[in-house]
């Protein structure tokens, strides 16, 4: 069901379902960005870094953000576009086989001049399974107004 702009308010959240990140995953993502970088796809050279093992792409995380969030429904019907990620942070290294939820933090809101729309100030968090925030910072949405959505 989605939320139109009247349905959200400043210190709302919803978390995500979780995602396990799979070495294919990993794998399709240095394929179709071109990023091949050994850290990310050479166990062997990955082995000698300070983590011992694949990081996996901090890009992916951040996308996979934006496919949790979807899983959650309450933007999809709503959602006009995407305004930015702001500030975003990797705290945290993310490895394959880790498990991914995200948090998104409604903090504020305004109604465009239109009044068919209002941007989310929206603060999104990346956790894995042992609830250590991996990466975070804002991806703002702007979404329609119940009228417009109806109109």
């Amino acid at each position: 069901m989605p939320h139109y702009y009247e349905d959200f308010e400043p210190g709302q959240t919803f978390v995500t379902p979780g995602r396990t990140i799979t070495e294919a995953d990993v794998m399709s993502f240095a394929a179709w960005t071109g990023d091949n970088n050994q850290v990310h796809t050479d166990v062997e050279f990955a082995s000698r870094t300070r983590y011992g093992q694949r990081v996996v792409h901090g890009m992916l995380g951040a996308s996979l953000c934006l496919g949790l969030i979807a899983r959650t429904g309450v933007f999809e019907g709503s959602a006009v576009a995407l305004l930015g990620i702001d500030g975003w942070r990797f705290t945290g290294p993310v490895f394959i086989g880790d498990t991914v939820t995200c948090t998104v933090a409604i903090q504020g809101m305004r109604l465009t001049s239109s009044g068919t729309t209002g941007i989310l100030e929206r603060v999104v968090t990346l956790r894995n399974q042992r609830d250590e925030v991996v990466q975070e910072g804002r991806m703002d949405l702007m979404v329609l107004t119940r009228a417009a959505a109806i109109g």
